[in-house]
């Protein structure tokens, strides 16, 4: 995938429009878009954002405030654009709606995986095991048998070179070995994520790479991930799985709208979870408290208590939240058994989700 984006930056540019159009929740209507930027250009770049802006015309957000005005330059903009959307139209990447088409998602998508992949090993986030003893995991030595150790760690090859070896006729309890292993244990993870209208552009952006690399890690670590998108009501719902190819599927596909509901949100996660003695851990991702229902935080907190009952622990993580915000969500993870993390700087999110993951035991 790297070898094919590095040497196309015009597929890696085509991708970031498709992801700024899902992102940002906007078609890609020439006319529509060039009425907007002439007419008032702020709220043009509000609407679109930069990158979306600076992709379709090929030029710098600079350029267009200082020129927007002029007739010629105007011209010039329109047939920018409309050559852009001929462009994405004929390689098949937006359908007749102006909307990105089963490949522009895809493209999106594969962009979306490798920048993340790139700032993880950027980053270099690393692990952490969490030690039990098991009959599965990594054998990392062996030692001599003690009566709380499980059987099928026994390792028969092993105990029966010991008793040669000691000359004796019969495998004795003296004479077996037991392989040490580690386990990180089963867990089950579910990534939360609210999908109201405030959660356009940059956020929503940064709450998907961050599922993705949650379900990289995670995956990889043999633990199961699932997701829960909401907004007013349940977007999408996959319950725990390891199926890494599936989720970042329905990850990349993601778009914001309208209200917050907390509420069904954490009652869908917790119908989820599959019904066995794992670590169940709810990442609940969210800028703003719930504002649907008749008594939305009575009925949230309400159902995090539901939830922590059926052995579901919570953690919220809280996208400029204000100060009501931050009272409501540390009521939460106080019920819930979870972490608050506060987040100023979106651009840290994944590693906030990643250690939210390692922390658990």
């Amino acid at each position: 995938m790297h070898s094919v984006l590095e040497n196309d930056s015009e597929v890696i540019d085509d991708g970031k429009i498709i992801n700024d159009m899902i992102n940002q929740g906007i078609g890609f209507t020439p006319s529509e878009i060039f009425k907007n930027l002439v007419k008032n250009y702020r709220f043009a770049e509000k609407l679109y954002g930069k990158t979306f802006l600076r992709k379709i015309t090929g030029m710098g957000i600079e350029q267009l405030k200082r020129n927007i005005r002029f007739p010629e330059f105007k011209k010039e903009l329109k047939k920018k654009i409309e050559e852009k959307h001929k462009e994405l139209k004929k390689k098949k990447l937006l359908n007749q709606n102006d909307n990105p088409t089963e490949e522009g998602y895809n493209l999106a998508t594969l962009i979306l995986y490798t920048q993340e992949l790139d700032n993880l090993s950027a980053k270099g986030i690393g692990e952490k095991i969490l030690k039990k003893k098991s009959s599965h995991g990594d054998e990392i030595g062996t030692k001599h048998y003690k009566r709380d150790d499980i059987y099928k760690n026994i390792s028969v090859h092993k105990s029966i070179n010991l008793a040669i070896r000691r000359g004796h006729k019969e495998l004795m309890a003296q004479d077996l070995i037991v392989n040490d292993k580690v386990s990180k244990g089963k867990i089950n993870i579910i990534y939360a994520i609210d999908a109201s209208g405030s959660m356009k552009g940059k956020k929503i952006e940064m709450a998907k790479k961050s599922g993705i690399a949650l379900a990289f890690k995670a995956i990889s670590n043999k633990d199961k991930v699932g997701i829960v998108v909401f907004s007013s009501e349940i977007i999408k719902k996959v319950p725990p799985t390891n199926d890494f190819g599936y989720l970042l599927n329905e990850i990349g596909r993601i778009k914001s709208k309208s209200e917050t509901n907390l509420l069904i949100a954490i009652k869908e996660s917790t119908s989820l979870f599959p019904d066995n003695k794992s670590t169940k851990h709810l990442m609940l991702l969210t800028d703003a408290m719930p504002t649907t229902g008749d008594d939305p935080q009575k009925e949230a907190l309400e159902a995090v208590s539901a939830a922590y009952n059926h052995g579901i622990t919570i953690s919220l993580i809280g996208i400029k939240l204000d100060k009501k915000g931050i009272e409501f969500a540390k009521k939460v993870v106080e019920i819930g058994k979870g972490k608050l993390y506060k987040v100023e700087d979106v651009k840290e999110l994944d590693s906030i989700v990643l250690q939210d993951y390692y922390d658990l035991d």
